[in-house]
């Protein structure tokens, strides 16, 4: 194996899908926070840093396993996935692509815009992902996972779901 570079490693990363929403990848999400190379040729060891996007969530064992399987799928043998906890998931890590590919997919996506100095958690109108109107109403805080919440467009009349900011 020649010498590896992180951003080789990033590359390969890109073929890592977040379960629970499969259009995003695990970049999309900024939950990867660090990539670590020691050693070279077959004492290559990679490790990679990751924040849970809530404390709790069910899908870092299944998103460890894809990065597990993505880098052993290039020669790879020594991968060891390091949580970090601090600082805390935010939906602000999210990128501007992955935002769109999750509107795309028909998930509104998180759009912060705080009305007070700290209105962390305030958001603007959720706009429909399918016809863009702002004209939608909050069915349930919680979806069928916690990160997201349910609406109903009153324009189309179609339900949705919208990623929530945190």
């Amino acid at each position: 194996m020649s010498e590896l570079d992180k951003q080789q490693v990033y590359e390969w990363l890109t073929d890592v899908t977040d379960p629970e929403v499969p259009v995003l990848t695990i970049l999309d999400l900024g939950i990867v926070r660090n990539v670590a190379i020691t050693g070279k040729g077959a004492d290559t060891e990679v490790t990679v840093a990751i924040t849970p996007t809530y404390s709790g969530c069910p899908a870092m064992d299944v998103i460890a396993i894809g990065i597990r399987m993505a880098l052993a799928s290039h020669g790879i043998k020594k991968i060891t996935i390091e949580p970090q906890l601090s600082p805390a998931w935010t939906t602000d890590w999210m990128t501007e692509e992955g935002k769109q590919k999750l509107k795309e997919y028909g998930i509104a996506p998180p759009h912060r815009k705080a009305f007070q100095p700290l209105g962390l958690f305030e958001e603007d109108k959720i706009s429909c992902p399918r016809c863009g109107s702002e004209e939608t109403e909050l069915v349930s805080q919680f979806g069928p996972t916690s990160c997201k919440a349910l609406y109903k467009c009153l324009s189309c009349k179609e339900p949705f779901e919208h990623f929530k900011c945190h």
